[in-house]
């Protein structure tokens, strides 16, 4: 079982996303499903930072992805409008580019967001990035979110994705839950931080 570590000291770090409250730590023990972050995310903050690094999968080729939840993540299936784009460089030069990657979209779906696809399970293989959702708290508006990774896939390639979208809902998003698309998460980090 993953351990999920309450911070309780304050990081004064000063950059273009202000300054970072450390709230919690997930760290994969080897065999984590899912890594869920059911406390701390209210209307004490107004942004909320997910830092994942090195994140491992179990699965060669799978994707880590989010979805929320307006019940304290008893249910993670908040309808969601999505985009995404990446820029992509193969090891031995031969392909290289930027792309809209319609197939990771979602349109009105509740099915989990991508953020890092492909990677690869190799020992050397992992993904690293972070989202930020805004104003989870809201009952007034959506919730938007933005995420940006790298990930080391499976055939060889560096990836940099990005992604961004709203949860379509006045509800307040109070969980959030981050899975592979198979297998289990096998290493890594994800630190959550409320921004100020």
């Amino acid at each position: 079982m993953a351990t999920y570590q309450s911070i309780r000291y304050n990081v004064d770090y000063q950059g273009n996303a202000g300054s970072l409250m450390p709230l919690l730590l997930f760290t994969s023990d080897g065999s984590d499903a899912t890594a869920d972050f059911t406390s701390k995310i209210d209307s004490t903050y107004d942004e909320y930072l997910f830092i994942f690094n090195n994140i491992h999968p179990e699965t060669d080729n799978t994707i880590f992805g989010f979805n929320g939840s307006i019940d304290g993540g008893s249910n993670y299936n908040v309808t969601k409008t999505t985009t995404s784009v990446d820029v992509f460089h193969t090891e031995d030069d031969s392909t290289l580019g930027p792309r809209y990657n319609t197939s990771h979209d979602i349109a009105q779906g509740t099915g989990v967001q991508s953020l890092l696809r492909d990677i690869g399970n190799a020992n050397d293989e992992s993904a690293s990035g972070y989202l930020y959702i805004f104003n989870p708290s809201s009952t007034t508006f959506v919730k938007h979110f933005i995420s940006e990774g790298n990930s080391y896939q499976h055939q060889n390639i560096s990836v940099h994705q990005f992604y961004a979208g709203y949860f379509n809902t006045t509800s307040a998003i109070d969980a959030i839950q981050f899975s592979m698309s198979s297998g289990e998460i096998q290493g890594g980090t994800i630190g959550m931080f409320g921004v100020i």
